[in-house]
Parts: structure tokens; sequence; C-alpha cells
């Protein structure tokens, strides 16, 4: 499916110069002369290898249509990661490499979306939010409650965040799989 070259986001697939890539990072930029265009930081979904390319908004990009589909996640092993199908029950093993960063967010039993091309996992989404407990935090500081600050505090799969300074250990926190980031307390 053909998109407008402006049109690229972090995560699509798209076919350029032959090969499959994932855009990572996307910056508008508008210079004091010329057109604005779209600097986009691509990576090579087989090699791995990365590429920075501009597009502009006259250029038509191919993004490439995915198959998606549900797979609950069972265990890790080392850096591999072993999913089920739910409807054939058919098991998958993945790399971290593949999953990124997210993969600190895994939780077994968890339904992810693995993203594949002509039979092939490309990619693995997870859901945008995962409840975590919180088990260390740092004490409130006194007079922190008056502005909007927020303390560090480590989670319960070892992962260090902030949250508002009425968190403490025990909590149970809403944490955002993108970027780690503390979304709300958990409802009970």
């Amino acid at each position: 499916m053909k998109i407008n070259g402006n049109a690229v986001r972090p995560g699509n697939i798209i076919e350029h110069q032959g090969r499959l890539w994932r855009a990572v990072r996307i910056m508008h930029t508008q210079p004091g002369k010329g057109g604005a265009y779209l600097q986009v930081e691509l990576k090579d979904i087989r090699s791995g290898t990365k590429l920075n390319e501009r597009f502009r908004s006259s250029e038509s990009v191919e993004r490439v249509r995915l198959d998606d589909k549900p797979y609950q996640f069972l265990f890790r092993d080392g850096d591999l990661f072993t999913f089920m199908d739910a409807d054939s029950f058919e098991q998958i093993t993945l790399g971290e490499d593949m999953i990124g960063e997210p993969a600190v967010y895994l939780q077994e039993g968890m339904t992810v979306h693995v993203m594949s091309h002509e039979g092939e996992p490309l990619s693995v989404e997870l859901p945008d939010s995962v409840i975590l407990r919180v088990v260390e935090a740092d004490p409130v500081t006194r007079g922190q409650t008056a502005t909007s600050s927020y303390k560090p505090a480590r989670l319960d799969n070892g992962v260090r965040t902030l949250v508002p300074p009425h968190i403490e250990t025990g909590t149970r926190v809403v944490i955002n799989t993108a970027d780690g980031a503390y979304v709300e307390r958990a409802k009970d």
C-alpha cells in the first residue's frame, strides 16, 4: 500500500531499496529554504543495519501489509522467548532482538501480537501498558508534594522509573510499555 512520504510513523514497516525496513525514529524538519521533509531512521528487519533517509511529502513510500496474529507469551529462556498461537497451540520461539527493549515488560500469559510477512515473524507488539508492583521507592522529601515532581522507584521486573511522590513500596502501578513511563496507580 502506497503512503505519502511524510505519513511514515515509528513502527511502520516499509519496503525501500528492495528491502524491508522498520521506522525507528522520525523527525519533521522544515528548513529555511526549500520544502519540509521527514527525516526517518530506518532499521533493516533482517540484517539490523540502519539507514537515515529523507522523505518529502511529494514522494510515495510502499508500506508493507503485515499479518497480525495474537499469541500468548509462555516463558523466557535466556534471550529466547516462546509464544503460543491461541488457535492452533503451535509454539514459536523468537529472539530478544525481535522484541526489543519492551521485552522486560513481558509477563507469563500475556497476549501479544506477532507481526509477520509471508509467514516469517518480523516483530512483536506488546499491550500499551502493564501493571507492575513497586518494590523500592525513595521516601517523599518534605515540600516535594507542592510541585509536580517525581521520585525514582524500582519495579518488580527490575526496571527503574519515575513515579509521583504519593506512590509507596508495594503499590501496583500502570506502566507504558513503549517508554517505561508511569501512567497511573492500578485499580485494585
